[in-house]
């Protein structure tokens, strides 16, 4: 999350709990963080991790539709989360050898549709950029792609993954000549 991302994304959690009249420790209670950890976030002098920011937006009662409906971005920069393999938290699970299992992203909301798809993407494949009502989270699972979100692009290769608004216009790019597969969960506003 880049720093613009970052005060946006605090300064909407700030609003929404003092509109509401709820105390900060009830917020982070029920988030399951601290309240050093929530004024921290509040106050842009910390990045929530994918799983903080979704816990936090259900203590406040909100779903994502409705917490990312309002923000306003500055310039042409739209929303987005690009989470790194190397960021990705290793978990441990039963006893086994050879499983290794890692946090991705986990979480279940009311009010929201979940969709999640295998994408096949093949070299030079063609299409216009797209909208979806709601939030998008894609995970490289083999393959290096551009993607395109409004006027930003960037690369992800395996390993990576991105979470956005996408009611962003978006396009997956595969400039390779070897198929890409992608897992993409959508997060339909209802």
């Amino acid at each position: 999350m880049k720093g613009n991302e970052l005060n946006i994304i605090s300064k909407r959690i700030k609003e929404i709990r003092m509109s509401k009249n709820i105390k900060l420790i009830d917020v982070a209670s029920s988030a399951g963080i601290s309240k050093g950890l929530l004024s921290k976030i509040e106050n842009s002098r910390t990045m929530p991790s994918l799983t903080v920011l979704f816990n936090i937006i259900s203590a406040l009662d909100e779903n994502p539709s409705s917490f990312f409906e309002n923000i306003e971005y500055v310039g042409n920069a739209p929303f987005y989360i690009l989470k790194r393999e190397s960021e990705y938290e290793p978990i441990e699970k039963e006893d086994s050898v050879g499983y290794n299992y890692f946090s991705i992203f986990s979480r279940t909301f009311k009010d929201v549709g979940f969709n999640a798809v295998l994408l096949k993407l093949d070299p030079k494949a063609k299409r216009e950029m797209v909208t979806t009502d709601g939030m998008e989270f894609i995970y490289l699972i083999e393959g290096d792609i551009t993607y395109k979100l409004d006027t930003t692009e960037f690369d992800m290769s395996s390993g990576d993954s991105l979470f956005f608004d996408g009611r962003i216009p978006h396009l997956k790019i595969n400039k390779s000549t070897k198929e890409a597969k992608i897992l993409v969960i959508y997060l339909l506003f209802n």
